[in-house]
């Protein structure tokens, strides 16, 4: 009777533990190995990197926020929340057409930019957050806006090395405004879009090299092998020149050093803005030597561009599968499954 009444306990425990497991990872989601969240009965415990919020419930969902950097501002474009915006820095460099509206009907405020935020006008808007890379220059800044009941929620998003889990930050901007189910509908739609294109590409034998940026000054920007372009190119079927590369940060070469490695290189891609390809060489008269500059296809990332703004940097950060499906187009020419579909952030360079 004892060892009945032992077993029976024992398997309640465990019943009673794996509940509490099942229900402790629905609470916990992971969106990358830098960025989590944990919801509990008093608020949202938020980890980003060496960052940690722990924001109340009374708080959530906010209200209203300030974005320090652009590159954020293509979440709240995919969910609809630009009218949580009320401030905004370096605006001449955000894209969309709505925000800048709400700019002009002064609903969205222009506080500054990095090389100086107006702080009294961040504190006279009175946020409930402000979202910003981390720079540590403007600790001061970020102590003050703290001090001031503002929570300050730091994203370095351009880290991620998953074009996916740079896409997945729409759950954690879902959930902190309110939007879960459209951030969740949103993100799944990027995701079964983004894998279909990658299990397109991996039934295609045929690699083509690929080239990224270009010179600036004496030394040639690449991105590393385990970066996130480098990522992008491999899932659309290229075959980067530094894919065996262990880097997840740019990697400085010379000249000399690329013109070796991209002597079969077929598609030169992310490159700036000109008007043509002679341009290019008033830049930098040794691309004329490389054959990818005399026969190989050359791509810009302009094709949504205005003035200093940049969709390939807003809503592109956001939408890696139709990023993917750019580069897919330009590797893949011979497949016909995007045909109809035009470029939207890259035009070739002729």
């Amino acid at each position: 009777m004892n060892r009945f009444f032992l077993l029976l306990i024992l398997f309640v425990f465990i019943f009673s533990c794996k509940k509490d497991n099942k229900n402790l990872s629905n609470n916990h989601i992971t969106i990358s190995s830098r960025v989590n969240y944990i919801n509990t009965p008093e608020g949202l415990i938020l980890i980003s990197g060496k960052f940690k919020n722990i924001i109340s419930k009374e708080k959530l969902p906010f209200k209203k926020a300030i974005l320090l950097n652009s590159s954020l501002a293509g979440y709240f474009s995919v969910l609809g929340l630009e009218k949580k915006l009320s401030g905004v820095s370096s605006p001449e460099y955000i894209f969309s057409d709505k925000i800048h509206q709400l700019i002009k009907e002064q609903k969205i405020q222009n506080i500054g930019n990095e090389q100086k935020y107006d702080i009294e006008k961040i504190l006279a808007n009175k946020p409930d957050a402000v979202f910003t890379n981390y720079v540590p220059n403007f600790e001061n800044t970020y102590d003050i806006l703290k001090k001031n009941g503002i929570e300050v929620i730091f994203l370095d998003e351009f880290l991620e090395k998953n074009p996916l889990e740079k896409s997945k930050y729409l759950l954690l901007f879902g959930k902190l405004f309110g939007k879960e189910v459209e951030a969740t509908k949103a993100y799944q739609n990027i995701e079964i879009n983004y894998n279909k294109i990658k299990n397109l590409s991996s039934k295609i034998n045929y690699q083509p090299q690929v080239l990224c940026n270009e010179m600036y000054g004496s030394q040639w920007f690449l991105p590393g092998g385990n970066s996130f372009v480098s990522k992008l190119i491999q899932d659309a079927g290229g075959s980067y020149i530094l894919k065996n590369n262990p880097e997840s940060a740019s990697v400085p070469l010379s000249f000399e050093e690329v013109f070796v490695k991209s002597k079969d290189v077929d598609y030169w891609i992310n490159i700036s803005p000109h008007k043509n390809k002679k341009e290019m060489l008033t830049l930098n008269p040794n691309y004329s030597k490389m054959k990818v500059y005399n026969s190989g296809k050359l791509y810009m990332i302009n094709n949504r561009e205005k003035d200093n703004a940049n969709d390939y940097f807003e809503t592109g950060v956001v939408r890696c599968d139709l990023v993917l499906r750019d580069y897919f187009k330009i590797f893949h020419p011979e497949n016909m499954a995007f045909a109809k579909e035009p470029l939207i952030y890259m035009k070739e360079l002729k």
